[in-house]
């Protein structure tokens, strides 16, 4: 089943220094029927102001990964742990008890557009405090996984992370892990379908909940650049 959730459907904010839209309950936007879909407890697309930061904060054994869109970005910790990405690169921060994470926009003059995922990590597992990865610009790149295959950021949980562009009218098809996933489009038009021939259309933004399918087929009908987050627990 495959159940849209659209870019105006999604919580708003505008702060000034901030724009934002939350898929899931997150800040001041609170949807008691949107709180998580299994491990995924937050999806983010988020413009920060030139020179804008958000202060130092503790968070929940998560793992957050930032994918930079657009703009300059820093990373750091209390711990004086610190990464810089740009465009095209994506940082994956592992929190830890008693620790706090900041991000700053590290230009005077430019907007820091990113997405930013939240997953729940297991708590017997602990990787590498911050990584980061180049996207390599293919089709398809396994951009997270539990075990680092193929050069990706390496999760703790089991999750996989597929960054997805195709050219309008190439398709790609996924066999899934397990029950859950969630399909994001970041820019452009895509036609998902299963095997039951279930159809769903999502435009620039948009998002949607997969649920008990073995596989999903992705048809682009425009230039496309996706996330499908495969979620088996």
């Amino acid at each position: 089943m495959i159940t849209p959730r659209t870019v105006k459907q999604c919580g708003q904010a505008d702060y000034g220094w901030l724009k934002a839209r939350y898929t899931f309950s997150f800040g001041h936007y609170f949807d008691p029927t949107l709180l998580r879909y299994a491990s995924l407890r937050a999806l983010n697309q988020e413009v920060l102001a030139p020179g804008a930061s958000f202060k130092p904060r503790t968070y929940p054994k998560v793992d957050i990964l930032n994918l930079v869109l657009d703009g300059h970005a820093e990373y750091r910790d209390s711990d004086g742990n610190y990464v810089r990405a740009t465009t095209g690169e994506a940082v994956l921060v592992s929190t830890r008890e008693g620790v706090s994470y900041c991000e700053q926009n590290l230009s005077k003059d430019q907007e820091l557009s990113r997405l930013q995922i939240w997953l729940d990590a297991c708590p017997e597992r602990e990787n590498p405090l911050v990584q980061k990865v180049v996207l390599d610009g293919n089709c398809h790149q396994m951009l997270a996984s539990p075990d680092g295959e193929n050069g990706s950021l390496m999760l703790r949980q089991q999750v996989w992370i597929h960054h997805i562009e195709l050219a309008k009218g190439e398709q790609m098809r996924f066999h899934l892990h397990g029950p859950r996933a969630y399909l994001q489009s970041i820019h452009g038009t895509v036609h998902a379908a299963t095997e039951a021939e279930q159809k769903a259309a999502l435009t620039c933004g948009d998002g949607a909940f997969i649920s008990d399918e073995a596989n999903i087929t992705l048809v682009a009908d425009s230039p496309l650049r996706a996330l499908l987050i495969d979620l088996p627990v």
